[in-house]
């Protein structure tokens, strides 16, 4: 099987290497430069020298799986896949403009995925020739190790690109849920308000962001408190998610907090600026 990814960020990269894991499985992580491409490499080999520290692979079975991925910045190199999934910020006219070069490069078999955290797969596949083979794709952050993947049915999706892809999933060791297009589809339309009204108890000073995280450890058993959460996540996407479902439901139980909008503002971001509710300094 080869899967071809586009976009080799923390998501694209983590996905990649989640394919990786699984024998046989050549992998082509693709960006618009070199220095983007072997940024993701990098993690990816990271990712790979943890497993080798807790004995979850040997020394042969990462030099094996490394060995099938392939670095490239040509959209050329997907003309055989049997898979394409891309992960690139969510822009609707950037994935669109993606999937439209894809389209016409890829043979007839190939499933088109998006891993879109909340945006319209009928609308990204619109108009074009594979249509019905497009789907939503979402995996969740560290894709490596996070079970659960969203399967997102377009309009237009068929049920073959269905079945193909839930068959994908659990041969790489996920869990895949089904869902009918929605703004959020299942975990975002529940998380993303949750992490959103914890910025608004901090922004009232009803309590310090140590002890909203603490309280939700302790009192809703989750493993990480919600500001924690959007700090991985990023507060940047979490914004743009609660924007989407505003917009697409006019819903306003989904304003963003004025406090997330003020920190995406200044450039706090989480984990991946170094500072967002919380600070981390290895990340600067």
């Amino acid at each position: 099987m080869k899967i071809f990814v586009v976009g080799a960020g923390t998501m694209g990269s983590g996905i990649a290497q989640a394919f990786l894991q699984n024998e046989g499985i050549e992998v082509w992580l693709c960006d618009q430069k070199d220095e983007f491409v072997n940024n993701g490499i990098k993690k990816i080999e990271h990712g790979f020298s943890l497993l080798l520290k807790k004995e979850r692979i040997t020394q042969e079975q990462r030099d094996e799986r490394m060995s099938y991925l392939h670095p490239t910045t040509n959209y050329e190199d997907a003309a055989d896949a049997d898979l394409v999934i891309e992960a690139i910020y969510e822009n609707m006219e950037a994935k669109r403009d993606i999937f439209s070069q894809l389209d016409v490069i890829c043979k007839d078999e190939t499933i088109f995925a998006s891993n879109t955290s909340a945006l319209s797969i009928t609308e990204m596949a619109a108009g074009f020739k594979h249509a019905g083979n497009f789907c939503g794709m979402h995996f969740f952050n560290p894709a490596p190790v996070m079970k659960l993947v969203e399967i997102i049915l377009g309009f237009l999706t068929t049920d073959e690109t269905k079945e193909r892809v839930l068959d994908i999933a659990k041969k790489i060791g996920k869990e895949p849920v089904t869902i009918k297009e929605a703004p959020g589809f299942i975990v975002n339309r529940i998380l993303m308000p949750m992490l959103n009204e914890a910025c608004e108890i901090l922004r009232e000073g009803i309590a310090s962001a140590e002890d909203i995280d603490k309280a939700m450890r302790l009192g809703a058993s989750h493993s990480m408190g919600p500001l924690a959460t959007a700090d991985l996540v990023g507060n940047d996407i979490t914004l743009h998610i609660m924007e989407t479902l505003l917009e697409e439901t006019g819903d306003p139980k989904y304003r963003p907090s004025i406090l997330l909008k003020q920190m995406v503002r200044a450039n706090q971001l989480g984990r991946k600026t170094g500072k967002g509710f919380f600070e981390y300094p290895e990340n600067k």
